[in-house]
């Protein structure tokens, strides 16, 4: 099953708003205690977006590196951050030499990339000996997380499980590429329902504001949120506030290159 791609040259103007609605600081704090905890110098965010983790690690006296394909996505993060240097290019094709790199990291982006697999290829290559390689996002696969999203849209489950890469598969590629030290473990669990028409002003029910619901054909979209309305109205007329649900465990699977 093949998935059309998010152009975010498109979306990158209003990408941030997602940010104004949760601060993420598992996330993020998940991210300064690998750093602080490491001896790594040379780091790079693979799929950096607007670059806003790497905004969060400003004050690290380390030096950092962004890489993304989307230019627009570039474009809004140069106009605030200066403590990086930042390149366009594409995960399967690392534009460093061979052991150069300390660190790798990717936020909610792996599933992004056209070669996953691939990808963890090069930064096995890019990464020096005992450098390490972390991967944060989503496990669909685990069948754990609860979203109103998948209740309300018809077929963003489906394709989050053809885009998004098991922890269980991203451990095997990390294995065959020659990491060791392969750890899994909870980087943010967030538990943050909404209630009422609140799920109407969601940043993440905006179809331009996630690539879920980008996905989505405009009828598709719009029969989702005709059935989040009329659910409203049903709870409203006899008296309820309803509650969409979201539960959901960002994990992280961190290795080590030999």
């Amino acid at each position: 099953m093949s998935l059309k791609k998010v152009n975010y040259n498109e979306v990158a103007s209003t990408y941030n708003e997602r940010y104004e609605a949760g601060s993420f600081e598992g996330i993020a704090s998940t991210l300064k205690s690998l750093i602080q905890k490491s001896t790594a110098e040379r780091i790079l965010e693979v799929g950096c977006g607007t670059c806003h983790w790497l905004a969060g690690l400003h004050g690290l006296e380390r030096q950092f590196y962004g890489l993304d394909i989307s230019p627009g996505m570039l474009k809004q993060a140069n106009q605030g951050l200066k403590s990086a240097y930042l390149v366009c290019g594409n995960a399967n094709c690392l534009p460093f030499v061979d052991a150069y790199l300390d660190m790798i990291f990717c936020v909610n982006a792996i599933h992004h990339f056209d070669q996953k697999q691939e990808f963890i290829y090069q930064a096995k290559r890019a990464l020096r000996s005992g450098g390490m390689l972390a991967i944060i996002g989503l496990d669909p696969h685990s069948g754990n997380d609860e979203s109103y999203i998948y209740r309300y849209f018809d077929g963003t489950y489906e394709n989050d499980l053809v885009r998004f890469p098991s922890v269980k598969t991203i451990k095997k590629w990390m294995n065959e590429a020659g990491f060791e030290q392969i750890k899994c473990g909870l980087a943010e669990r967030i538990v943050k329902p909404l209630f009422g028409d609140e799920v109407l002003r969601s940043p993440f029910l905006q179809k331009h504001n996630s690539s879920q619901l980008i996905l989505l054909s405009d009828e598709d979209y719009e029969k989702g949120v005709s059935r989040i309305k009329n659910d409203l109205r049903k709870a409203e007329s006899s008296g309820k506030t309803l509650k969409f649900e979201v539960d959901i465990s960002i994990m992280l699977i961190s290795g080590i290159a030999r």
